[in-house]
């Protein structure tokens, strides 16, 4: 007979009544049902319906990092670095080598040729750095005309609606002195002219107007004469004693900004760099605060980071990416998206993996501290409203505690001049950026692009983009890393992105931002000395010459060739949007 077989009390199933299986089964009825209402839906695109079968679609979820209000976990963790942070996170060290050479040629020098009865007038657009562009490029349209350049007017009708004119931000005496020997320029039209000459013939160039474009389209209306004006010269002819006062020709041209190409002869390219980066200076009131504002960082920690951070809802909602806030986010930014009728649909995953969505805060705090920036770093943001505001912040805040402002550097009495004007507040913020020890721009808009350029042909301070397109996938990776890992993927992502002398091929992108063309070697430059040169003098010892590195050394500071994977190559400058027509997104976007 089998042995009896063992109970296990323990292990016994319970029998369910019927009545609890209903009420078990109705409740995971409704759960599910719950659960596959919520797999049809997605966070939408920002600004229009779902496209036609794409319904089911859904984005992939955000970065586990990209938390509003709160400190994400990770970030917590990121180990301190504190003390001294190597030297090559703040200078190259082959900047000594490269030198900025903008002096025009003795035969440039000798060829400027104006013609009394030309005068050309132009009428800036956008902010303050996309105004900038435009002064540049009007003293070159001015010499290809051999025009007399009448001081631009800036931009009074813009998005800011700021009414400060050019000797308001710009020292214009300086201006007209420094360029005296490359264009005639005035500040405002002779007064006959004014009383006795019809209003200028106002006309808009193309974008990208070459010197040819230039003569074909506006030196013909200079050197026109209407037989309505050969009339009147008659008739006034025994009143004016000075003929050729009246005769003046007057031409207008208006929203000028990037109405020049890019590429230009050498000469050309170095007067916009004697323009950009000698002429245009900042009034004294401006200047001055500025560099108190550097004294003060400069007084809390030596060096310091200025970071760019361009994280406001306009950029946002124009981007077109999504960034974890929820209906919320999607409500908020699709609104300001749906103002610019020009812009395409817009599809987050796909314009964060093209690199063209700005990072969050803490991505640009965790990026700067995996390069080695430790949490005794000061850093300056220059920034308009943030998204999000102190949220955002926090996590940016708990990685580099030392967080400035100009407003919390300079007290409210102190800026009351120049809190009412946004040009004004953007000098403070440009000036500040450029003598910044480490630059980071999170965009790749104007202000970056004019300081990227202005830090190279001024010694290669140390720059740094980040390469978005690469550091997407890792973010997305985050939690899956090690810090160690994750910090040594970053440099590597890096290379070609900081500022390195070379790191831009010679003629690729906005020449504002890589003007190669006025940048030297030392060794070939040692007879040519800049307006206010600040360099050292002398022929550059054997002593002086890095050494060639051996390819041990392959850290993001060093030396890296210009292949195609250390080339700076990535593309967040939405270019394609900016260059069109559409005011509002040039004025909103400019800087």
């Amino acid at each position: 007979m089998p042995p009896p077989r063992r109970r296990h009390p323990r292990g016994r199933c319970q029998i369910v009544g019927a009545s609890d299986v209903s009420a078990l089964s109705f409740s995971t009825l409704i759960l599910l049902i719950f659960l596959s209402f919520l797999s049809y839906l997605a966070p939408p695109l920002l600004d229009h319906p779902p496209l036609p079968g794409t319904q089911r679609r859904r984005l992939a979820d955000p970065p586990s990092h990209l938390t509003t209000g709160a400190v994400n976990e990770q970030t917590s963790r990121v180990p301190r670095v504190d003390g001294r942070v190597k030297n090559d996170l703040w200078r190259s060290k082959r900047s000594r080598f490269y030198v900025g050479c903008s002096n025009a040629s003795n035969k440039f020098a000798a060829e400027t040729v104006t013609h009394r009865d030309r005068y050309l007038m132009i009428g800036t657009s956008g902010g303050l750095n996309q105004q900038r562009t435009g002064i540049i490029d009007a003293v070159v349209a001015a010499r290809i005309l051999n025009a007399t350049l009448i001081v631009p007017k800036l931009d009074q009708r813009s998005f800011w609606k700021d009414a400060s004119n050019f000797g308001d931000i710009f020292d214009a005496d300086w201006f007209i002195s420094l360029l005296s020997k490359d264009v005639k320029i005035i500040k405002e039209l002779p007064k006959k002219a004014g009383k006795y000459f019809r209003s200028p013939y106002t006309m808009r160039v193309p974008r990208k107007c070459t010197p040819r474009c230039y003569e074909n389209r506006v030196l013909p209306v200079l050197m026109k004469k209407h037989m309505k004006d050969f009339c009147i010269t008659l008739l006034f002819s025994l009143l004016i004693k000075d003929r050729q006062d009246y005769m003046l020709k007057v031409v207008q041209l208006t929203k000028f900004d990037y109405r020049l190409a890019n590429k230009l002869e050498t000469e050309m390219q170095k007067l916009r760099c004697r323009v950009n980066y000698h002429a245009l200076r900042f009034t004294n009131s401006i200047q001055e605060m500025g560099e108190k504002l550097i004294r003060r960082m400069k007084g809390k920690g030596n060096q310091f980071i200025a970071l760019h951070l361009r994280f406001e809802p306009d950029m946002l909602a124009f981007s077109g990416c999504y960034y974890g806030g929820g209906e919320k986010e999607m409500r908020e930014l699709g609104a300001i998206r749906r103002r610019w009728k020009t812009l395409h649909r817009s599809n987050p995953d796909k314009a964060r993996r093209q690199g063209r969505c700005p990072l969050t805060p803490e991505e640009v705090g965790l990026m700067l501290r995996a390069l080695g920036y430790g949490t005794d770093a000061h850093i300056y943001v220059a920034s308009g409203e943030i998204y999000g505001g102190d949220e955002s912040l926090a996590p940016l805040k708990t990685l580099f505690p030392n967080f400035h402002s100009k407003d919390t550097l300079a007290s409210k009495e102190e800026l009351e001049p120049f809190s009412m004007f946004s040009s004004r507040m953007a000098a403070l913020d440009f000036i500040v950026c450029d003598g910044s020890d480490a630059f980071v721009a999170n965009n790749n808009g104007n202000m970056a692009r004019i300081l990227a350029g202005r830090r190279r042909y001024f010694g290669h301070k140390r720059t740094i983009r980040p390469n978005a397109k690469k550091l997407y996938s890792l973010f997305l990776n985050r939690s899956n890393i090690s810090w160690d890992e994750f910090a040594s993927k970053v440099r590597t992502h890096q290379r070609g992105y900081m500022g390195e002398p070379k790191e831009v091929r010679p003629g690729r992108g906005e020449f504002h931002e890589n003007p190669s063309t006025c940048i030297c070697d030392a060794a070939e430059s040692l007879n040519q000395i800049n307006p206010n040169n600040q360099h050292r003098k002398g022929k550059p010892t054997s002593d002086d010459f890095p050494e060639e590195p051996d390819g041990s050394e392959r850290d993001y500071g060093e030396y890296t060739s210009l292949s195609k994977s250390s080339s700076n190559d990535t593309e967040m400058d939405y270019d394609s949007f900016t260059r069109t027509e559409d005011s509002e997104i040039d004025d909103i976007l400019s800087d």
